[in-house]
């Protein structure tokens, strides 16, 4: 063992004071969200039911950086800035002359990068007057951020969670109820078209596309009284997260080097955009040429297999038509253990840039993930998140091409979370009872599936 360099810790003084928002400096034209009613540009007015005015004017901005508020900073100072760490056990482990670091994420206070929007979007909601949210979570890690964001504002807060990972992942449920949030399995029988699926498919599931509809409905039918959060997808979102690439940046020049590709794993987007954007900035404005690499689940291939077009952004065709990656806003995807990786699609901004060939995309198998997440573990000493296994395997598959090849590389990827909670699926992994959920997708039949769109 060698005394070089592990870990590079920024200061709260570092912590970054602004959110940068890529939308100023798209490289391709954006594309318009449509209303699901009339499938015309959706209006702020349509918005307000669902979000606060404050966050909608970020959703529209094309500002190249947004103000953090001071007191979401001073929240944020509770776990940020996080540290950047190089994996030099996992290097020596592969033989590889690449040299990879990781920026661990798990450190938040909710184990997880979603606490960086849940707390900015709580108090966003909190200074417009808003008295309680609901929302949806796939594994658990975005409702478990938003309890804990509400809890902090004293807002109410309601949570549907996809029903397959409300009974696998019990201690999450634990978590939201420990912050004073309630939270349902979805499909519930609480809202209509929840009992609708229900009924129609009682042992479903369940997905994020049908939570996503329990919630957006609850804020619909409350007349006023509740707003819609999201963890992941829509523009303000992956704002939020872009403290984490900007703490990179700082960090790999303490380190003295400079990625030659950025990898995170991609479920709605917003951990990817989050350490992506930073670094596609310095691309697309300084000459860089940093390879960025979204990597998704063989059972969600929304990128890698999907259909660029129009489509619902939940399945009861409540939340705002997008132009992305889909796999069809009713799929209904395996029941993987990468809980909040099973939407449907895709953030518009990562499909934008995916299309026009900005950012790369891999598919990885669900065994593949967990061996990535086995060795990382007794390598670096920290069991991952499922869904941040995957970004784990893709990192680990660079760090084996560059050995192959004899070249030296440096590989950053966001470890997007903890898997404490998640020692089940590992259970899983060890008993050998683990699928290989590759999807076979028909293009064809996600078409016939669509919405109807004539701009």
């Amino acid at each position: 063992m060698t005394n070089e360099q592990y870990k590079y810790l920024l200061s709260e003084h570092d912590l970054p004071k602004q959110w940068y928002n890529i939308n100023a400096d798209m490289p391709v034209p954006p594309t318009p969200v449509l209303n699901p009613q009339t499938k015309a540009p959706i209006t702020p007015e349509f918005l307000s039911v669902l979000f606060p005015m404050s966050l909608i004017e970020q959703e529209m901005s094309t500002e190249r950086y947004i103000d953090i508020p001071e007191e979401v900073r001073e929240i944020y100072k509770l776990w940020r800035p996080t540290p950047l760490i190089r994996a030099r056990r996992l290097e020596k482990a592969l033989g590889t002359p690449a040299h990879i670091y990781y920026k661990n994420e798990g450190a938040s206070i909710s184990g997880s990068h979603k606490t960086n929007t849940a707390v900015a979007q709580a108090y966003y909601n909190k200074i417009d007057g808003t008295r309680s949210l609901t929302t949806e979570t796939g594994a658990g890690q975005w409702g478990s951020a938003l309890a804990i964001a509400c809890n902090f504002f004293n807002m109410d807060l309601e949570v549907f969670m996809v029903r397959t990972s409300y009974h696998s992942k019990p201690y999450r449920r634990v978590i939201i109820e420990n912050y004073g949030a309630q939270i349902y399995p979805s499909p519930s029988t609480r809202t209509d078209f929840g009992a609708q699926f229900l009924t129609q498919n009682p042992e479903s599931p369940g997905s994020l596309g049908i939570a996503i509809s329990e919630a957006v409905e609850t804020a619909v039918r409350s007349n006023g009284e509740k707003k819609y959060s999201l963890g992941s997808v829509l523009n303000h979102v992956l704002l939020h997260q872009t403290v984490i690439g900007q703490e990179c940046l700082k960090q790999m020049d303490m380190a003295d080097e400079y990625p030659d590709v950025v990898i995170a794993c991609v479920g709605g987007g917003s951990n990817f955009g989050g350490i992506a954007f930073p670094f596609l900035h310095q691309n697309l404005t300084e000459g860089r040429d940093t390879r960025i690499v979204a990597v998704e689940p063989q059972a969600t291939p929304s990128l890698t297999k999907g259909l660029y077009a129009f489509d619902y952004g939940d399945t009861a065709k409540m939340a705002p038509i997008l132009k992305m990656f889909t796999l069809g806003h009713d799929f209904v995807p395996p029941p993987i253990h990468a809980g909040g990786l099973r939407y449907h699609g895709m953030a518009p901004q990562i499909c934008m840039l995916y299309e026009a060939g900005y950012i790369e995309a891999v598919a990885v198998p669900q065994p593949g993930t967990f061996q990535a997440g086995v060795l990382f573990a007794q390598t670096e000493g920290i069991i991952p998140a499922p869904e941040t296994a995957h970004a784990i395997r893709a990192a680990i598959d660079e760090a084996l091409d560059a050995k192959e090849k004899g070249e030296e590389r440096v590989i950053l990827f966001n470890l997007s979370g903890h898997g404490l909670l998640d020692l089940s699926a590992y259970d899983d992994y060890h008993q050998g009872h683990l699928v290989d959920d590759a999807l076979e997708v028909s293009t064809d039949d996600i078409r016939s599936r669509l919405p109807e769109v004539t701009l």
